[in-house]
């Protein structure tokens, strides 16, 4: 089956935890997973892969500071991104307008550069969801089918 590589970026810790539950459902379900929490752009494949970037959403819409340096790369070096196959889950709250903005900002990046999104992202309302595994589990599950 496909490896998949999780990318997560992380201020408390929501987003290492969403990515190594959704992982663990990976593996049970015959992927090979690589969690990289706050890579650097060197650190992951960047041909014929299939990443999940799970990120949490800091200040005012902005990146956690582990996934900044990645991002930062991303837009830099702008690397042809056309292998790749991707997902995308974001939290954050929604008692913000820039509920979820992280993930937002990393799609699109990541479209930009060519890359190809699996499915819908999801994007998990902390204030509707005391964990945020939960709604993750039930994504990741529907995800598996579409790769």
């Amino acid at each position: 089956m496909t490896t998949v590589t999780l990318i997560s970026g992380s201020t408390m810790g929501s987003a290492e935890y969403v990515a190594e539950h959704v992982a663990e459902i990976l593996d049970n379900s015959g992927f090979t997973t690589d969690i990289q929490h706050g890579p650097e752009l060197n650190d992951v494949p960047q041909q014929n892969s299939t990443w999940l970037i799970v990120t949490s959403t800091h200040g005012a819409g902005d990146l956690p500071e582990n996934i900044q340096p990645f991002a930062d790369a991303l837009r830099e070096q702008k690397p042809d991104l056309s292998s790749i196959r991707y997902g995308a889950i974001g939290i954050g709250s929604s008692e913000y307008d820039t509920f979820c903005g992280a993930i937002r900002t990393l799609d699109t990046l990541l479209a930009s550069l060519g890359a190809q999104k699996i499915g819908e992202s999801l994007e998990i309302d902390i204030q509707q969801h005391e964990i945020p595994e939960d709604p993750a589990e039930i994504w990741i599950k529907e995800w598996i089918n579409l790769c």
